[in-house]
């Protein structure tokens, strides 16, 4: 019978426990260890850990210790690491020291594939305090057991950093300088640890590549950096490239770094570092890895497809890390045009901006801002508009500035979206300008490209600057693209309200700016045009649109007066705004709001079309 299984007192079951491990031991002595029986291994096992549950761990040390005992201990002593780890991890019993050297001992003595699956089935917790001290205390055992596996590690090192993520990605990541200084989540002891734990296996695949590149001088055959002296050898270095691919991933994707200005000492920055370093020891090259988009990469023999290598989203992070913390910057070749790095970078931009997370929204607006800062302005030509990025990121931006629900990047993606139109040349501008007006479907973003559009007709306009795109015949095009209700005389002009009144602004300056005897941009020959698809539309929607909220505001001020008993069911709407929602006070008030901002449409209206009676007039 198993001890603890007949109802005895704790006492009794760890005396009786003592007895039957000690039986079993030296029933066992003597015995080949392909020879143990099924009941002897549940026995030893089951005795073994109830005895150092209840305290009698300096009994168990005695007999691991015991120099008949080793073989069982070599074939079976792995069974006894769950309750010595958790006693480990409590740190204050009794019965530590006894613990600690039969840990230890059991590390010396135990086959290591066996140790191997004992410890990483020890790493899984669930409370981030105790995977912190997990990681802490089993990396160094597991280390040493890896190394003890020779040339047959690689598959288990990488089973072994995949348990280890895994872990780690359950740890809250710091946000602020003082959560990183103090390390509240342990993320940082955690990927300290990690460093040291893969530093060995980082210097072995070194030492490998500098052997191959060795012989490929002396045989030349092998290109520099290209096939290795085995499988083994391409194995590690496979497993490392994959650890490094899912650490810049995460947690490296989901921090954001403090530069050296606000906190010197940095954990995490130096774990970036590092990890840029482990890429380089095992023979990738960070500036093709960054570059890959448009870098050709040579086929490289492993165990692993391209994008399976080489995961965008890791390569995304990768970039940012370059280019916004500028680490491995000394390994770049200056010879690359800014253009060019704008180029590689739209791939990695466009997969930041396309995921909701807003890490990685931040990261993809910083790695754009950075890559055009240094362009030219006026200088990305209008083909570059026939690369998918250039026409997606903008309309990733479009979602940042309407749908985010953080301010300050909102804020960002303005001042960004703002940014990459003045990079544009002349042309290019006014092909993205017709793209927006055509996609963005949405007043406030369709009102800010007609605001820079009125900006490019007047530099236009100015002397000495003349071009076809911003005047003319080319022009003709994006003015009927401005001038246009969408729905007519039934478009909801407050949900429209910024486009409409920066399309009446933009017609007020052409009316007003361009003489009738000159017609530089065309307005004069189209008006008639412009009449029928947007003032006329105008007129009439405004007439229906302020018939109805007044009608409205009438029946509203009559319920709240108390005409009306019954709640007022209105099925109007001011913005994102519901009437029926709101207080009566609150209805009207939005109500009168409506009003206005008719009134307001009205007035600019009426003054363009008295500017144009003028103007014909002259």
């Amino acid at each position: 019978m198993s001890p603890g299984m007949s109802g005895e007192t704790p006492l009794e079951a760890a005396r009786m426990a003592l007895e039957q491990l000690s039986d079993v031991v030296q029933r066992c002595q003597g015995v080949p260890d392909d020879s143990y029986t099924t009941e002897a291994h549940d026995v030893f096992t089951v005795a073994g850990r109830i005895c150092i549950e209840e305290g009698n761990s300096l009994q168990v040390l005695s007999i691991v210790l015991d120099d008949k005992n080793q073989d069982i201990v070599r074939c079976m002593g792995w069974n006894l690491l769950p309750p010595l780890v958790q006693i480990l991890l409590k740190k204050e019993d009794k019965n530590l020291p006894h613990c600690l050297a039969i840990f230890n001992h059991l590390l010396k003595t135990c086959r290591p594939k066996e140790l191997l699956i004992g410890l990483l089935e020890q790493l899984e917790q669930d409370d981030a305090d105790t995977i912190a001290e997990s990681l802490h205390l089993l990396l160094n055992p597991l280390q040493k057991v890896l190394l003890c596996l020779g040339n047959r590690k690689a598959s288990s090192l990488g089973m072994t950093l995949s348990s280890v993520l895994e872990q780690v990605a359950k740890l809250p990541v710091p946000h602020t300088k003082e959560q990183e200084e103090d390390d509240v989540f342990s993320l940082c002891r955690c990927c300290s640890d990690l460093i040291t734990f893969v530093r060995p296996f980082v210097q072995e695949a070194r030492q490998n590549l500098l052997n191959s590149k060795k012989q490929s001088e002396v045989a030349d055959k092998l290109p520099v950096g290209g096939e290795w002296s085995s499988p083994d050898k391409e194995e590690l270095r496979t497993e490392l490239l994959k650890f490094c691919m899912k650490t810049l991933s995460h947690p490296l994707l989901e921090v954001q770094l403090k530069d050296p200005e606000t906190l010197a000492v940095s954990p995490l920055r130096n774990f970036a570092t590092e990890i840029l370093n482990t890429l380089s020891a095992i023979g990738e090259s960070v500036p093709s890895l960054v570059y890959q988009p448009l870098l050709k990469r040579k086929e490289v023999p492993g165990f692993l497809e391209e994008e399976v290598r080489y995961p965008k989203e890791s390569l995304a992070s990768l970039a940012h890390l370059v280019f916004i913390h500028h680490l491995a910057a000394d390994s770049f070749p200056s010879v690359f045009s800014p253009v060019f790095c704008l180029r590689c970078n739209m791939e990695h931009v466009c997969l930041l901006l396309s995921r909701t997370d807003e890490s990685r929204i931040q990261k993809g607006l910083e790695l754009y801002e950075k890559s055009l800062v240094r362009v030219e302005n006026g200088s990305l030509h209008a083909d570059l508009l026939e690369i998918k990025t250039f026409l997606t990121v903008p309309q990733n931006i479009v979602k940042v500035m309407t749908i985010c629900p953080r301010h300050d990047l909102r804020t960002k993606g303005l001042k960004v979206f703002q940014l990459s139109i003045d990079k544009f040349d002349t042309e290019a501008k006014y092909k993205f300008f017709l793209f927006m007006l055509k996609t963005s479907n949405h007043s406030g973003v369709e009102g800010y490209i007609i605001k820079n559009i009125k900006t490019q007709i007047d530099i236009s306009l100015q002397p000495g600057n003349s071009n076809t795109w911003f005047e003319g015949v080319h022009l003709l095009p994006l003015l009927r693209k401005v001038f246009i209700l969408p729905d007519g005389p039934e478009t909801d002009l407050l949900q429209y309200m910024d486009r409409v009144m920066e399309s009446l602004n933009l017609l007020r300056y052409l009316v007003i700016r361009d003489k009738v005897t000159e017609n530089q941009t065309g307005i004069w020959t189209e008006l008639y045009k412009t009449e029928d698809t947007f003032l006329r539309p105008l007129r009439v929607g405004l007439d229906m649109s302020r018939a109805h909220y007044e009608r409205e505001l009438y029946n509203t001020m009559e319920a709240k007066k108390g005409k009306v008993k019954e709640e007022s069911v209105l099925s109007v709407s001011v913005g994102e705004d519901k009437l029926p929602n709101m207080t009566p006070e609150s209805q009207i008030q939005a109500l009168h709001s409506a009003l206005h901002t008719f009134d307001m449409i009205k007035s600019v209206l009426v003054r363009i079309e008295e500017l144009i009676e003028v103007k014909n007039n002259i």
